[in-house]
């Protein structure tokens, strides 16, 4: 992987050199750590907020499940020999059937979720794509690198601009 990005730089100084019309003095180049945009960006601290607050209530819901699922753990457990044989049965039958419901309601919350956080995670690459491209364009970058830069100065760092820019929004 790191060797593919060597080559990539390698053949875009290649170019530069090749044409003779471009000189390294010329060239404005830039960086971004998209994964630190990704993290203090406003826009995702309020998707997380988002999908807290959308996925919440299923949460406690099975929360709840599985609270009552473990009451009836308890009273089986604790009146084994005084429960007929005929309760006993139906209380470990509810007992099955609680924790099904639970591992169902668990795993449709999970893939619900991912496929929220994914939907909201693509918003926000898409924002700070638009963001990184309107920053380059206004200030005429010549190259900005993401997260196939092997190293970056603080001095061709632009991820503090396109974060202010971020909270601007």
């Amino acid at each position: 992987m790191a060797y593919r990005h060597i080559i990539i730089v390698g053949i875009i100084g290649l170019l530069f050199l090749e044409t003779g019309i471009v000189y390294a003095a010329d060239l404005k180049l830039g960086y971004v750590n998209t994964a630190r945009l990704l993290k203090e960006a406003p826009q995702a601290e309020e998707a997380r907020k988002k999908l807290e607050n959308e996925f919440a209530p299923r949460d406690q819901k099975i929360v709840k499940m599985q609270t009552k699922l473990k009451s009836l753990e308890d009273k089986l457990t604790t009146n084994t020999g005084k429960i007929l044989d005929k309760d006993r049965k139906t209380l470990e039958r509810q007992i099955i059937t609680n924790k099904r419901d639970i591992k169902r309601s668990r795993e449709e919350f999970t893939e619900d979720l991912n496929i929220r956080r994914n939907e909201e995670l693509n918003k926000l690459q898409k924002l700070v794509y638009d963001t990184i491209l309107k920053l380059a364009k206004e200030q005429k970058y010549d190259l900005i690198l993401g997260d196939s830069a092997l190293y970056a100065s603080k001095r061709i760092d632009v991820t503090d601009l396109v974060l202010n820019r971020l909270k601007n929004k």
